[in-house]
C-alpha cells in the first residue's frame, strides 16, 4: 500500500527533522590548521530565508517534487537554488532527497559548491544527512568539504550550522 505525504506534511517532516536534529552549537568560529597546515577548519552559522514551491510534474503522485530557493546570512552569504523529492508512508515514516547549488561567500572566500540532502524518518526517529558534493566546489571555495545541519526554531526561523574545511591559502 502506497500512501502520498501531502505537501503541508512534508513541511512538518521537515521542521521536525530539523527541530530533532539541531545542536547547541557556539556562534563563534572556530580556525585550526589540519597537520601540514594544509588546511583550515572552520564554523559557519547564521539565519536562512527558504521558499519552497511545490511542482506538478512528477512522475509518480506517491512521490512529491519542490523547487527551493534560499538566502543565507551571517557566516556564509550565499544564494542557492535546489530541489527536493519527497515520500512518506504511515506511522510516521518518509524520507527527502535534495540538492542545492550555493553561490557567494564563505570565511572570506567566494565561489560556489553543491549541498546532498539525504532525510528520514521511521517511526518519528530522525536522520539528516547535507553533505558538500565531492568535486562541485569552484573559484575560492575549490576543495571545500563539509557537514551542514539545519535548525528550524519555534515560530519557523531558520539557521543553519556548517562544519567546513577548506585549503589554505597561499
Amino acid at each position: 500500500m502506497t500512501l502520498t505525504l501531502r505537501w503541508p506534511a512534508i513541511i512538518v517532516l521537515c521542521v521536525v527533522l530539523s527541530i530533532v536534529l539541531s545542536s547547541s552549537a557556539t556562534q563563534a568560529q572556530t580556525q585550526a590548521a589540519a597537520p601540514g597546515g594544509a588546511a583550515i577548519t572552520a564554523r559557519a552559522t547564521g539565519p536562512f530565508e527558504v521558499k519552497v514551491t511545490p511542482q506538478q510534474d512528477s512522475s509518480d503522485p506517491a512521490i512529491a517534487r519542490h523547487v527551493l530557493d534560499k538566502q543565507f546570512h551571517g557566516d556564509l552569504e550565499a544564494t542557492s537554488k535546489g530541489e527536493m523529492l519527497s515520500t512518506g508512508g504511515a506511522n510516521g515514516t518518509g524520507g527527502y532527497v535534495a540538492i542545492e547549488i550555493v553561490t557567494g561567500n564563505l570565511g572570506g572566500r567566494t565561489g560556489s559548491f553543491a549541498l546532498q540532502h539525504t532525510g528520514s524518518m521511521i517511526y518519528n526517529a530522525f536522520t539528516l544527512i547535507i553533505t558538500v558534493v565531492p568535486g562541485s566546489t569552484t573559484g575560492q571555495l575549490a576543495g571545500l568539504t563539509g557537514k551542514m545541519n539545519i535548525i528550524i526554531a519555534p515560530g519557523g526561523k531558520h539557521s543553519y550550522d556548517f562544519d567546513y574545511t577548506l585549503p589554505a591559502t597561499k
